[in-house]
């Protein structure tokens, strides 16, 4: 916490303002469409997940449709996907930014359509907090006429070309998730750019309850606008929100300057006109027996560090559906380790943290 979230909390309780709406989620609405710009307008939202969900909803997604995912990622980038009966089309990684690979979209793309079946949407997600391929996939959206969700769930404060993530999709999604760099506890929210699109999503997030003086609903709602209260929470840390992208980025450059001359160990690099926030610090080792020493030996004293998440065509829910692969994620996932990357960690933590890594591979 950054120390003012507890002002606009009390503010909350003291006004009486504690249900899914009041100044609070007015003013954090108004302070995320202030930092990313780009003429988005905001919604915030109970999750990203519903965030997702809602997205796919807004651009007409239903049973039998189908959409393609990123493999690589979070499995709440899929799910809600099948929370509308739709099926999710699993598209690979390139190495440069470990995001979705061009290549093997175009190849999902004319695929889909060949069997009959045009994709009604792509989420296509900022991993780690590294942006993907922007020009690339819009150019291949823009050409096959398929809407984009732009998952920025891991990649508030990351920027393309100095254009902050979130707003380059048709539909932009944020997290606020307790492990996201700020956090309201849980919550997300949905961008847009098209106000009409932004005033249906706060009404399908309100129980869709038609204008009139009675309970009158024309539409299936769902409960996902975020609380008075939580959203206090965010806009305390919206005031630290750059502080702690500065925080994990000196993560990554003291990770980066104390093991990136180890032979074997690769980073993740920003290329030209990539900005991340680097919500996380990960590392390849060569193989997995390696990326597993150096986990257990973290383990051991009692420091979590994760491997790199488990492409979606490999989970067991999802193995059934059909996947465009060339083997990246599944490499990334087999050597890669996900180092502890708190923004208050201390420098003895960075430096007790890199001694076992090192120690790790001698």
């Amino acid at each position: 916490m950054g120390g003012k979230e507890q002002e606009y909390v009390n503010n909350a309780f003291e006004t009486n303002w504690i249900a899914p709406l009041g100044p609070n989620v007015d003013g954090f609405e108004t302070a995320i469409q202030d930092y990313v710009g780009n003429s988005s307008h905001v919604a915030a939202l109970s999750s990203g997940t519903a965030a997702i969900h809602l997205a796919l909803e807004l651009l007409g997604v239903s049973h039998g449709d189908e959409v393609i995912c990123q493999s690589f990622t979070f499995s709440a980038s899929a799910n809600p996907i099948r929370y509308l009966g739709a099926n999710p089309i699993f598209v690979d990684s390139e190495p440069l930014t470990w995001n979705m690979s061009p290549n093997l979209l175009e190849e999902a793309i004319l695929n889909r359509i060949k069997s009959g079946k045009t994709p009604k949407a792509i989420i296509a997600v900022h991993l780690y907090g590294m942006p993907y391929k922007v020009d690339e996939i819009r150019q291949l959206a823009d050409r096959y006429d398929i809407p984009i969700i732009e998952d920025s769930a891991e990649a508030l404060g990351s920027s393309y070309k100095g254009v902050k993530c979130g707003t380059f999709g048709d539909i932009g999604i944020l997290s606020f998730n307790g492990n996201k760099i700020i956090t309201t506890s849980g919550g997300g929210a949905l961008l847009t750019k098209d106000l009409e699109v932004r005033k249906k999503a706060v009404f399908l997030s309100t129980q869709a309850r038609d204008n009139a003086p009675h309970y009158q609903h024309s539409s299936i709602g769902y409960n996902y606008r975020m609380s008075n209260v939580l959203a206090g929470i965010g806009r305390g840390q919206m005031e630290v929100l750059e502080e702690r992208i500065l925080a994990r980025r000196n993560n990554f450059d003291f990770y980066l300057n104390a093991l990136g001359n180890i032979d074997g160990l690769e980073f993740l690099q920003e290329p030209d006109g990539f900005f991340s926030n680097r919500w996380l610090s990960c590392i390849l080792t060569p193989t997995f027996a390696v990326r597993e020493k150096i986990r257990l030996a973290l383990s051991e004293l009692d420091i979590e560090s994760r491997p790199l998440w488990k492409p979606m065509h490999l989970q067991p829910i999802f193995q059934n559906f059909p996947h465009f692969s060339d083997g990246t994620s599944e490499d990334l996932f087999e050597r890669g380790l996900c180092l502890p990357s708190g923004s208050n960690l201390s420098e003895e933590d960075l430096h007790l943290i890199a001694h076992i890594t090192k120690t790790s591979l001698t």
